[in-house]
């Protein structure tokens, strides 16, 4: 009989790779037969269903074979503890699980996993600003000045760590190779991993002496202006990368990104949909019958707009170009032009007079 590998995992069938992860993670840590009131058959199942569920072919395949999916050659039903077992054993007779599996267990057991895994260096961390700009910013794009203060390169030993004249040495540790092999023993036998070496923070090298100015760090915090440049057609909410520009790692490490993400302050007049722009323009009853030439504002300044004859309060006019500049682009949007009917309130008599006249006439 077919195993519902999502029940196993307590998911629904539209639940994302990282749900799946998570719901493997929290089941094999409650069912490994090494914690108290673990179970050994719940926990193979467990990873039968996560091993044929976290990968996008094999879920696809038991998604549509269902109960035939043990016949299609997919692992799941068709495979055992057994050759889960074999299938992650490495050399030496230990086990070796790389990718998902391998930072789970990292995660579980307290070793591997992270952004050290693979021994990959560092990365400092990203940060994030807000800027705030007018209409026309937006739209035509804006030089801003930013203030931070973040951890930056040493600017005495160039971020290396080493005082000046002094030399870097090779890594007694990793021999200078950035990383070391970590074996740890668990209920499913040696788990050998790869981690970045902590004497040397990766580099391979170590200062024969610190630098006097950031402790050996390669880093220390510093207060710095930037000047940004806005893009043209830039909407609220949206962000602009500047890579390298965040937070210098430590050693020598890869700095992070710099984020500016843009907030466009309300305008009175402007009202922006995508690229285009929306504006509202009233005229007289007069000019609405019988069609006129009056003058809007747009980004550009004021234009000439051409009413056609019995135009309706709430007609929309298109001025073409008039928009919004398209981001990446030189192309821009459109400006629409809504017209309101201007109708007096209090009309005179003289006025009152020449309006039922004109009422009579207009009557069919």
């Amino acid at each position: 009989m077919s195993k519902d590998y999502y029940k196993i995992l307590g998911i629904e069938k539209n639940a994302t790779a990282d749900e799946v992860k998570k719901a493997f993670k929290k089941a094999a840590m409650q069912h490994h037969p090494d914690r108290p009131g673990g179970d050994e058959k719940k926990f193979k199942e467990v990873n039968e269903a996560y091993q044929v569920l976290s990968d996008a072919d094999k879920r696809s395949r038991y998604d549509q074979f269902g109960s035939d999916f043990e016949q299609q050659g997919g692992f799941g039903g068709g495979a055992n503890w057994e050759d889960f077992m074999r299938s992650a054993r490495g050399q030496g007779g230990g086990f070796q699980f790389e990718g998902d599996l391998g930072d789970i267990f990292g995660e579980m057991f307290g070793f591997g996993g992270g952004r050290s895994r693979g021994g990959r260096r560092a990365r400092g961390s990203d940060i994030q600003v807000d800027v705030e700009l007018d209409f026309k910013e937006a739209a035509f794009g804006a030089e801003k000045q930013i203030h931070l203060r973040k951890q930056s390169v040493c600017e005495t030993c160039g971020g290396n760590g080493a005082e000046t004249g002094s030399k870097l040495d090779t890594c007694s540790t990793c021999k200078g190779q950035g990383q070391v092999v970590q074996v740890q023993r668990t209920f499913l036998g040696a788990m050998q991993t790869v981690v970045i070496c902590s004497e040397c923070q990766g580099r391979g090298q170590r200062p024969s002496k610190k630098c006097k100015n950031c402790g050996g760090d390669g880093i220390l915090a510093k207060s710095q202006d930037l000047t940004i440049k806005i893009p043209a057609g830039i909407d609220s909410g949206e962000s602009i990368r500047l890579s390298g520009y965040g937070e210098a790692a430590p050693h020598g490490g890869q700095s992070g990104d710099l984020y500016v993400r843009a907030h466009i302050k309300p305008n009175k007049y402007f009202h922006r949909e995508g690229f285009d722009v929306f504006t509202e323009s009233e005229i007289s009853f007069p000019q609405a019958v019988l069609g006129d030439k009056i003058e809007v504002e747009t980004i550009d300044g004021m234009v000439k707009l051409v009413v056609p004859e019995g135009i309706e309060s709430g007609q929309l006019i298109k001025l073409k170009g008039h928009g919004i500049t398209h981001l990446g682009r030189s192309s821009r949007g459109d400006q629409f032009v809504k017209i309101k009917i201007r109708v007096p309130k209090k009309p005179n008599r003289d006025l009152r007079k020449k309006l039922e006249d004109l009422k009579s006439e207009l009557i069919v």
